[in-house]
């Protein structure tokens, strides 16, 4: 310490302010990086100051407001450059610094300051889908209706990808667990110079150096500080984690390659399974890679990283500077969901969009619970997960000669025999802890299966408690020979597959049932587990999935969410070559492409079409984007019935948004609804925010100065959601902007919700050129037969038709009790 006196003593006497605060901030970094969180008392944490828009002031200026801020809470200026962290200076205002309860609660008081909350932890939202998806489908007759340059009958006959040149002059930025740079996946092959509009850099760390980066990867940046202030430094050693953007989880890596990874002919997962082309939906988008997500202490490797607010946000900050087009977050909070303000991804999304990009979300893996979603304000776009019409069929045959359906990606090992078949209730150790007739009896944990009663058997299984391959581990452990995992009533008919240790196969809760019912027949059960193949095809497809996260929306319940639904259950995509495909520790097997579930995988999904409509309509807005993804989504599936969730029940915009992505119908969606940033600022004037914090947010923007009190489902969305639970009608209004040809004529078609009688005003809408833009107004009313139904919500659909082609559907929800 008597150094670094020194070392103060002559900064005071020969450097500048902001010099010395730099010089001050390195030491800082160079301490944490020694000492970690320790080195601050345990009444401190990381906070996020958000300070809202920095307006065209230079950063040098943003950067020392920051620092006279922090500095009038803190004893001096050397301990306020110590406790700083980030500054966000690029696309906002704002600084995340180690503080106590009483200096956030003293900054929070400050009139320039919009929120203080503390840097909360958020989690990862963990081939064929676009073939599902009908991406490689030709456009019709009406694809040439685009903008006016678009205007070309040779686009009949192209693809949608082909329309787009593959998304080739946009950038997608990626907020994850960074990427493995060899996968063939990033291959700059054949590729275009970097458009001159990307002003990213490549950032070198561990085993991650210039060359990793190219005309494919074009941006790669870490974001560490914030993890390593709440947790102390990362432990390099014990997680084998790389202290580079480089990808040692695999989901970053997955994420990215479904969003834009290149054609890679003869791919698969381990075992072979999914085998065909893999490719992103924009296989030519450039993508920018920002890793703030890092292994949480003393988690299981199966588990999922932890992302920080401080860390998301300066990577926001940096994307919107670098250039992006379209980001693409797989992160979300856990319930409760936080105010808008209070949220990295919330914040970063306004300033996105503010600068003209779209933010893809995923909607969240806590369902089927209600209101279980996140990523939830209405400036972002919310994909939940449905399954594609593929399944890796492995049946299980049973000693009575009965024949159930199952799935799997687990090359079989098995003698073509039976073998004995037992319940993991049933062989618990005589020393466990667990009571032999609770539900965690029967869900194979670790170190409770007995070897001497597991051995050379089949294990019956239940979902729950701990991850799916950790069960086939516990199994192999124990000796066994294979495993049926049964899925718990609340995960219906939904099969996520794993390439787990041993055979195993996954089977539906109501098969589960029934092997149960076999096995108390007989005193000597057993059953054979036939070799896994792949179907396609298969209908009725997609269903959502369960775990996929429902509205309604807990933040401000008249913004629909989720928006859309697409491919999210057992998708290909590529990983991490450094990980296991079960990530498993003792996993010591390596795939270049990996099957994984989740809105995180969906979300990618949505990011790759949404760079594709960019590429073909670069002066679409953000909004305009969102709303041709939703109005032209389908809520019937392959049988032309309505899409059910994995329970067998109908899918209700809760669960799917607006419906299945259709990328083809998006390219050309008649009309738009679009959202001018002012109407924000009515929006959050009407759910409690002032005109002085509105102010703040959103900077000085003119048209915001006078602020109007409208109704909160009066925002410009492609989705109605309104309340009638304390008033018996309501007037809504919307507007459309025409982006088809230039003289057309749209008849609006209601499906009223039940109980719910639907005027709108007026029915039939003139266009006489592109561009055009035409009010119209939605009146809902409750009818005499809703008082009858307990149900409290209701669902129908608005359509505008033009008879060309185009119809423009938004669903509506209806709150009545």
């Amino acid at each position: 310490m008597k150094a670094l006196n020194q070392l103060m003593d002559i900064l005071h006497l020969k450097l500048s302010l902001i010099t010395y605060l730099l010089v001050i901030a390195c030491l800082w970094s160079i301490l944490a990086q020694q000492l970690g969180a320790a080195i601050w008392s345990t009444n401190h944490e990381v906070y996020v100051v958000y300070m809202g828009h920095h307006g065209d002031v230079h950063k040098d200026i943003v950067v020392n407001s920051h620092h006279e801020l922090l500095s009038s809470v803190k004893e001096s200026h050397e301990e306020a450059a110590m406790s700083m962290i980030y500054h966000y200076k690029h696309g906002f205002s704002g600084f995340s610094a180690m503080l106590t309860a009483q200096e956030a609660a003293a900054l929070s008081s400050r009139r320039e300051v919009v929120s203080v909350f503390p840097s909360r932890q958020k989690s990862l939202h963990t081939t064929r889908s676009w073939e599902f998806l009908g991406i490689e489908d030709t456009l019709s007759s009406q694809a040439m209706n685009f903008d006016h340059n678009m205007r070309n009958a040779s686009n009949k006959n192209r693809t949608l990808r082909e329309l787009a040149n593959y998304g080739q002059n946009i950038v997608i930025g990626v907020l994850d667990s960074g990427v493995w740079p060899e996968s063939e996946s990033f291959s700059d092959h054949g590729m275009e110079p970097v458009p001159p509009s990307w002003k990213g850099v490549c950032q070198t760390g561990d085993a991650f150096n210039l060359s990793h980066c190219n005309r494919k990867l074009v941006g790669a940046r870490m974001y560490i500080k914030g993890y390593e202030a709440r947790f102390g430094p990362l432990n390099v050693s014990g997680t084998g984690e790389y202290r580079s953007v480089r990808d040692k989880d695999g989901h970053g890596t997955h994420t990215a390659s479904t969003a834009a990874g290149r054609e890679v002919a003869h791919a698969a997962a381990f075992g072979g399974f999914g085998a065909g082309t893999a490719s992103g939906g924009a296989a030519l988008a450039r993508l920018a890679i920002y890793k703030v997500c890092w292994p949480l202490p003393g988690e299981s490797p199966t588990g999922d990283n932890t992302c920080g607010d401080a860390d998301m946000l300066a990577a926001f900050d940096d994307a919107i500077a670098d250039g992006v087009n379209v980001l693409s977050v797989s992160i979300g909070s856990g319930n409760p969901q936080p105010e808008y303000f209070e949220d990295s991804i919330a914040i970063g999304g306004l300033h996105a969009y503010r600068h003209g990009i779209l933010l893809s979300c995923s909607a969240g893996n806590a369902g089927p619970k209600p209101g279980s979603v996140s990523n939830v304000p209405p400036w972002l776009l919310t994909i939940a997960a449905s399954s594609v019409d593929r399944t890796f069929s492995a049946p299980i045959e049973l000693g009575n000669g009965q024949i159930l359906e199952g799935q799997a990606v687990t090359p079989s090992v098995l003698r073509p025999s039976f073998y004995p078949l037992v319940h993991a209730a049933d062989c618990l150790l005589s020393n466990s802890s667990i009571d032999a007739t609770s539900p965690e009896a029967s869900q194979c944990l670790a170190n409770s299966l007995d070897p001497v009663k597991t051995k050379g058997k089949i294990v019956l299984c239940m979902r729950g408690v701990n991850a799916r391959v950790e069960k086939g581990w516990e199994v192999l452990r124990a000796g066994g020979s294979g495993m049926i995992l049964a899925n718990l009533p609340s995960n219906g008919a939904e099969i996520s597959v794993d390439a787990h240790m041993l055979p195993a196969t996954a089977v539906p809760s109501d098969i589960g049932e029934e092997i149960i019912a076999y096995m108390r027949t007989t005193r000597v059960p057993k059953a054979k587990l036939v070799p896994p193949h792949t179907y396609l095809g298969v209908k009725p497809s997609p269903f959502i999935a369960a775990f996929s996260s429902q509205g309604p929306n807990s933040v401000t319940p008249f913004v629909l969410k989720p928006d859309i639904s697409a491919p999210g259950l057992n998708i290909l995509a590529a990983w991490s070559g450094d990980n296991g495909p079960t990530k498993l520790e003792f996993d010591k097997r390596r795939v270049k492409y990996n099957i994984y579930s989740g809105t995180s995988m969906s979300c990618p999904h949505v990011s790759g079409i949404a760079a594709l409509l960019k590429e073909i309509h670069p002066m679409w807005s953000a909004a305009a984007i969102k709303s041709a993804i939703m109005t032209t989504a389908s809520s019937v599936g392959s049988d032309g019935k309505v899409i059910r969730a994995a329970s067998g029940e109908v899918a209700t915009p809760f669960l799917m948004g607006a419906g299945e992505m259709n990328p083809t119908l998006a390219a050309d969606p008649g009309l738009v609804y679009d959202i001018e940033l002012n109407e924000f600022c009515d929006f959050l004037h009407s759910v409690g925010y002032n005109h002085t914090l509105i102010n703040i947010i959103i900077g000085s923007y003119p048209p915001c100065q006078k602020l109007h009190r409208v109704k909160t489902s009066d925002l410009n969305l492609p989705s109605v959601a309104v309340d009638l639970s304390t008033f018996p009608a309501i007037r809504v209004s919307r507007k459309v902007k025409n982006v088809g040809i230039g003289r057309s004529f749209y008849t609006a078609s209601v499906k009223a919700p039940s109980g719910i009688k639907v005027e709108v005003e007026p029915s039939r809408l003139t266009f006489s050129h592109y561009g055009q833009s035409r009010r119209f107004w939605v009146k809902l009313a409750l009818s005499e037969e809703r008082t009858h139904v307990h149900d409290p919500y209701a669902f129908g659909s608005l359509t505008w038709s033009d008879g060309l082609g185009h119809n423009v559907r938004s669903p509506i929800v209806v709150q009545t009790k």
